[in-house]
Protein backbone atom coordinates (compact mmCIF):
# COMPACT_ATOMS: atom_id res chain seq x y z
CA UNK A 1 0.00 0.00 0.00
CA UNK A 2 2.84 2.29 0.61
CA UNK A 3 4.10 1.83 -2.60
CA UNK A 4 0.70 2.96 -4.45
CA UNK A 5 0.47 5.75 -1.97
CA UNK A 6 4.06 7.01 -3.02
CA UNK A 7 3.46 6.78 -6.93
CA UNK A 8 0.17 8.85 -6.06
CA UNK A 9 2.34 11.43 -3.93
CA UNK A 10 4.80 11.70 -6.97
CA UNK A 11 1.34 12.45 -9.44
CA UNK A 12 0.15 15.14 -7.23
CA UNK A 13 3.82 16.61 -6.61
CA UNK A 14 4.61 16.60 -10.38
CA UNK A 15 1.12 17.97 -11.22
CA UNK A 16 2.05 20.77 -8.42
CA UNK A 17 5.53 21.41 -9.76
CA UNK A 18 3.80 22.07 -13.41
CA UNK A 19 1.48 24.50 -12.02
CA UNK A 20 3.72 26.37 -9.83
CA UNK A 21 6.18 26.41 -12.97
CA UNK A 22 3.15 27.60 -15.16
CA UNK A 23 2.18 31.06 -12.34
CA UNK A 24 5.86 31.60 -12.09
CA UNK A 25 7.97 31.06 -15.76
CA UNK A 26 6.62 33.95 -17.47
CA UNK A 27 7.79 36.71 -14.45
CA UNK A 28 10.89 34.30 -13.64
CA UNK A 29 12.28 32.39 -16.56
CA UNK A 30 14.90 29.16 -15.08
CA UNK A 31 14.34 30.87 -11.44
CA UNK A 32 10.95 29.30 -11.33
CA UNK A 33 12.66 25.95 -10.99
CA UNK A 34 14.59 27.40 -8.31
CA UNK A 35 11.76 28.17 -6.57
CA UNK A 36 10.05 25.00 -6.68
CA UNK A 37 13.31 23.22 -5.91
CA UNK A 38 13.76 25.47 -3.06
CA UNK A 39 10.18 25.27 -1.50
CA UNK A 40 10.16 21.52 -1.99
CA UNK A 41 14.32 21.47 -0.08
CA UNK A 42 11.81 23.33 2.71
CA UNK A 43 9.04 20.83 2.77
CA UNK A 44 11.06 17.74 2.89
CA UNK A 45 13.22 18.82 5.42
CA UNK A 46 10.27 19.64 7.38
CA UNK A 47 8.83 16.36 6.77
CA UNK A 48 11.99 14.83 7.98
CA UNK A 49 12.52 16.80 11.29
CA UNK A 50 8.84 15.97 11.94
CA UNK A 51 9.53 12.28 11.00
CA UNK A 52 12.93 12.36 13.44
CA UNK A 53 11.38 14.80 16.14
CA UNK A 54 7.47 14.21 16.08
CA UNK A 55 5.51 11.89 15.36
CA UNK A 56 5.19 11.34 11.50
CA UNK A 57 6.13 7.81 10.91
CA UNK A 58 8.23 6.02 8.29
CA UNK A 59 5.50 5.36 5.36
CA UNK A 60 3.96 9.27 6.09
CA UNK A 61 7.65 10.46 5.61
CA UNK A 62 7.98 7.79 2.46
CA UNK A 63 4.47 9.08 0.66
CA UNK A 64 5.75 12.80 1.27
CA UNK A 65 9.28 12.72 0.98
CA UNK A 66 9.96 10.93 -1.67
CA UNK A 67 6.65 10.52 -3.30
CA UNK A 68 5.30 14.45 -3.36
CA UNK A 69 8.46 16.48 -2.39
CA UNK A 70 10.47 13.94 -5.30
CA UNK A 71 7.76 14.87 -8.07
CA UNK A 72 7.62 18.16 -7.05
CA UNK A 73 11.30 18.76 -7.22
CA UNK A 74 13.09 18.62 -10.38
CA UNK A 75 17.29 18.45 -9.71
CA UNK A 76 17.55 17.57 -13.33
CA UNK A 77 15.74 20.28 -14.88
CA UNK A 78 17.82 22.69 -12.80
CA UNK A 79 21.04 21.50 -14.07
CA UNK A 80 19.78 21.78 -18.18
CA UNK A 81 19.12 25.07 -17.30
CA UNK A 82 22.15 25.85 -16.02
CA UNK A 83 23.79 24.14 -18.73
CA UNK A 84 21.75 26.48 -21.28
CA UNK A 85 22.97 29.62 -19.63
CA UNK A 86 26.36 28.46 -20.06
CA UNK A 87 26.00 26.99 -23.83
CA UNK A 88 24.42 30.62 -24.36
CA UNK A 89 27.79 31.93 -23.35
CA UNK A 90 25.92 33.68 -19.81
CA UNK A 91 28.96 32.68 -17.28
CA UNK A 92 27.70 34.66 -14.73
CA UNK A 93 24.40 34.09 -14.95
CA UNK A 94 25.08 30.09 -15.28
CA UNK A 95 27.09 30.53 -11.87
CA UNK A 96 24.76 32.35 -10.28
CA UNK A 97 21.93 30.13 -11.45
CA UNK A 98 23.50 26.55 -10.21
CA UNK A 99 25.59 28.08 -7.23
CA UNK A 100 22.60 29.73 -5.66
CA UNK A 101 19.81 26.80 -6.54
CA UNK A 102 22.03 24.18 -4.63
CA UNK A 103 22.81 26.67 -2.02
CA UNK A 104 19.16 27.94 -1.37
CA UNK A 105 18.20 24.43 -1.39
CA UNK A 106 20.41 23.26 1.20
CA UNK A 107 19.47 26.35 3.44
CA UNK A 108 15.28 25.41 2.67
CA UNK A 109 15.60 22.08 3.79
CA UNK A 110 17.78 22.94 7.01
CA UNK A 111 15.58 25.16 7.68
CA UNK A 112 12.67 22.93 7.64
CA UNK A 113 14.54 20.25 9.77
CA UNK A 114 14.72 22.88 12.55
CA UNK A 115 11.20 24.14 11.89
CA UNK A 116 10.17 20.14 12.11
CA UNK A 117 11.87 19.35 14.91
CA UNK A 118 10.63 21.93 17.30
Amino acid sequence: MTTLLICLGGGLGAVLRFLVDTALRSRMSVWSTAVINATGSFLLGLFAGLAAHQSLDASALAVLGTGVCGGYTTFSTATVETLNLLRDRRYRDGAAYGLGTLGVSVVAVWGGYALGAL
